[in-house]
């Protein structure tokens, strides 16, 4: 979803580019040797480090240790391996759930690493959070340019629409489909429906990731510290779970009554980042949740034959 994104904001904005792509059907990012190979067989002058081993709150719990593992993996071997083939730009992608668990709201870059994580994706925000260290380390030692983002909760074409294992807007988008075309007099939601979410379009991401790559060195200097050099991507507006599935209910179609099922975990109970910082440089999102999850749901329904899972 993420990659694919970048790629369509890199095409619009320029023809110049020549944009060289590991998939992961063709390398194994979890395999120095794959990747040493990979930047030694290409010119490469900037690397948006998108892959990452993701999933929602069920599969974050079910599996921390692949999660820590081959995130841990994939940004050591890709950072390290564009150092060592010359790359001097570099853009990392996190995610929000870097931040405590109750961290102040909304959530500034400097509350990073200052109380404990969400233990249901600790496993993975650990490894996000050696991310960040690691283009930080890479900066302060060797002097390349090596920036990361912390975009919030994504959503948009190309996600991954598991039942059980995807993040809660594709997860409930192909619920609250699946009841509708079956006619089914209720839909189940997982948790109370009181935790709130900020939700960001996957191509208002792409869009911020190619304006802070972009960036002068400079401006991007002036509004980051040497030790807390990432920056929240958002849209700086958020909404309750249950808020998010009466719309999904209007977007689908469906009719019927919703059930929160208050045995599963609901997560941290609040994150919104501060994106104070990205307004200053010069950017802020432009697709509205209501808009965003109709545009998904359409790509949902014309590509319904080849969604992910």
């Amino acid at each position: 979803m993420v990659g694919s994104a970048i790629i369509r904001q890199l095409r619009q904005q320029s023809t110049q580019h020549r944009i060289v792509v590991a998939d992961r059907n063709d390398i194994d990012l979890t395999n120095q040797e794959a990747v040493r190979d990979f930047f030694t067989s290409e010119r490469i002058d900037q690397v948006y480090l998108a892959a990452a081993k993701v999933g929602g709150i069920h599969a974050n719990n079910a599996y921390p240790a692949e999660f820590i593992y081959e995130n841990l993996m994939i940004e050591s071997n890709i950072i390290h391996q564009a150092y060592t083939s010359g790359v001097r730009e570099l853009l990392f992608l996190g995610s929000s759930c870097i931040y405590p668990k109750y961290a102040q709201q909304p959530i500034v870059e400097t509350e990073l690493l200052n109380g404990a994580l969400e233990p249901t994706n600790e496993a993975y925000a650990i490894a996000k959070i050696a991310g960040i260290k690691l283009c930080e380390s890479y900066n302060r030692q060797y002097g390349v340019d090596y920036r990361s983002v912390m975009p919030t909760n994504l959503y948009g074409p190309n996600d991954n629409f598991h039942p059980e294992n995807s993040h809660v807007i594709p997860a409930m988008m192909r619920r609250f489909h699946e009841a509708t075309s079956a006619n089914d007099s209720e839909v189940v939601v997982w948790g109370s429906g009181k935790p709130m979410r900020e939700f960001l379009h996957v191509d208002d991401m792409a869009a911020a990731c190619l304006h802070v790559m972009n960036l002068d060195k400079t401006i991007y200097e002036e509004n980051t510290e040497p030790m807390m050099s990432h920056i929240n991507i958002g849209t700086g507006v958020d909404c309750t779970i249950r808020e998010l599935a009466e719309t999904m209910a209007t977007v689908t179609g469906f009719r019927g009554k919703l059930r929160f099922d208050t045995s599963k975990p609901d997560g941290t109970p609040r994150k919104l980042l501060d994106v104070s910082r990205i307004h200053k440089m010069g950017w802020e999102s432009s697709i509205r949740i209501e808009q965003g999850l109709a545009d998904t749901y359409k790509w949902f329904l014309e590509n319904s034959r080849t969604l992910r899972a």
